[in-house]
């Protein structure tokens, strides 16, 4: 594992125990977050592909909608 230090003034020190498991933590709490948003943009991006599809289907395009003002 990589040291980590902090300063403060002058000082600077090696991160305590407690230091290193709450950046574990935070790193963790980062990628989660990160995980969800990612999941997030892929549902829109299905049901988007999923709706032209369907438009397609009925032999429009979103130019057509455009035009229709939707």
């Amino acid at each position: 594992m990589e040291k980590l230090f902090k300063q403060i003034g002058d000082e600077v020190s090696e991160f305590t125990v407690e230091e290193y498991a709450q950046r574990e933590k935070d790193d963790a709490e980062r990628a989660d977050a990160q995980a969800k948003q990612d999941i997030e943009i892929a549902k829109v991006a299905s049901a988007k592909a999923a709706a032209e599809a369907k438009l397609t289907k009925l032999g429009l395009t979103l130019d057509d909608l455009k035009a229709l003002g939707l």
